[in-house]
């Protein structure tokens, strides 16, 4: 009898052991995936410390009121684990995204992965994961196309190319009903996955609206000259620039578009380089006015402030405030965290339909949350136009999020 009873507890204690509780709280795997080498690599650095920060938040406890998860100390339902972060450098290329999701998943430790930054990346290797099933959460990555291919285990939190052209044309018709010249448009695009698609969403709005596009400027991805592709622009003469562009080619375009002269009343950014806080610090003087798509800037803090403790842990890792960018990082791993939660598991199956019915309120970017229609988009999402003014990202667009009055037009005739 007493032997049975042994067996009984041993049995009990065994079983406690192997659950997937027990299994999780000794940490959780997430694979990021981003580019820690080549010429995005100071970018994949702040992702990395985007999510270093959140997965801190999550693992402590902070008094952070609307952020889900700041106060639990790890995942609740699995017994209080931790978030476990590991990066893999794709070294901005489409091939070695793909390698290292194939090993990411033959490894078998990871649970779910986040990518990876450039949208020509996050392409290939979500294929990658979606014939595996395995679920890849998407932060940062604006095509469109992402989530239009009937993937079933690709998630995006960000706002898409198609939202931001939405905005921008929004915003040129409030300046039209003001009197003021936006009628050309001069689209400016790298050859990439994220450049292509990005003109094309200012095409259709282009069309549907009845604006005119009067120069239609394709570059070379990793260009190091745009002085013809600003010649071309320049001749056109535009009232609004638009740029699908990332940040070593818009400091490229800032200073040529200075040095030769160009002329436009605006000039408006997709998410890329203009959010970058280095654009700023690194042409003074030359950056004013130049505008974009937001979805943070530190104006934000002034309408929820618990994103001050936020933004100081980020700047404590590089020393700059949060972009938009990396706050729909930070945004990321707290969707990670919930989706776990509700999973009560992290078998990828149970992580993905939790990543389906996902609903989380969360006060880190504009709009509710975030919460994924069919193809995986979320639909809770918001965005803002910022401008640099004084050296700083102000928002100025729409009314009621902005805090500075536009500097309007950008360049003065």
């Amino acid at each position: 009898m007493k032997k049975r009873a042994l067996m009984v507890v041993f049995l009990l204690a065994l079983m406690l052991v192997c659950s997937p509780a027990a299994r999780a709280a000794e940490g959780i795997d997430v694979a990021l995936l981003y580019p820690l080498s080549g010429p995005l690599t100071e970018s994949g650095k702040r992702m990395k410390a985007a999510y270093e920060v959140a997965a801190e938040i999550i693992n402590g406890s902070y008094d952070l009121p609307g952020i889900p998860y700041s106060k639990t100390k790890g995942i609740p339902n699995l017994g209080g684990a931790n978030l476990v972060l590991t990066v893999y450098d794709t070294q901005g290329s489409p091939e070695v995204g793909k390698a290292e999701t194939e090993r990411i998943i033959l490894e078998g430790k990871a649970k779910l992965i986040i990518g990876a930054y450039q949208s020509g990346v996050s392409k290939p290797s979500s294929y990658v994961a979606e014939r595996h099933k395995f679920p890849f959460l998407c932060g940062v990555s604006s095509s469109a196309a992402l989530t239009e291919r009937g993937l079933k285990y690709f998630f995006r939190v960000a706002p898409t190319d198609y939202h931001d052209s939405v905005m921008f044309f929004d915003f040129m018709d409030d300046m039209k009903a003001a009197g003021r010249n936006v009628g050309r448009v001069a689209v400016a695009y790298e050859k990439t996955e994220f450049g292509v698609h990005g003109a094309k969403e200012v095409q259709k709005r282009a069309k549907e609206r009845a604006y005119e596009i009067v120069a239609d400027v394709p570059y070379a991805y990793k260009a190091t000259d745009v002085n013809a592709e600003v010649l071309k622009i320049k001749a056109a003469k535009p009232d609004v620039i638009i740029h699908a562009t990332l940040f070593g080619e818009m400091v490229l375009f800032a200073k040529a578009y200075k040095d030769l002269g160009a002329q436009a009343n605006a000039n408006l950014s997709f998410c890329g380089g203009f959010q970058n806080p280095r654009f700023a610090e690194q042409l003074g003087q030359d950056a004013e006015g130049y505008m974009g798509s937001c979805t943070f800037a530190p104006d934000f803090i002034q309408k929820k402030p618990q994103l001050k403790i936020i933004n100081e842990m980020y700047k404590a890792k590089t020393g700059m405030d949060l972009d938009g960018i990396a706050a729909e990082g930070v945004t990321t791993l707290f969707v990670a965290a919930d989706a776990f939660n509700r999973a009560r598991s992290t078998d990828r199956e149970a992580v993905a339909q939790a990543l389906r019915t996902l609903e989380l309120e969360i006060e880190t970017l504009p709009g509710k949350g975030v919460k994924f229609d069919k193809n995986g988009q979320n639909i809770w999402i918001a965005s803002t136009l910022s401008q640099i003014i004084n050296g700083q990202y102000r928002v100025v667009w729409p009314k009621e999020w902005a805090s500075a009055p536009m500097i309007w037009p950008m360049w003065k005739k």
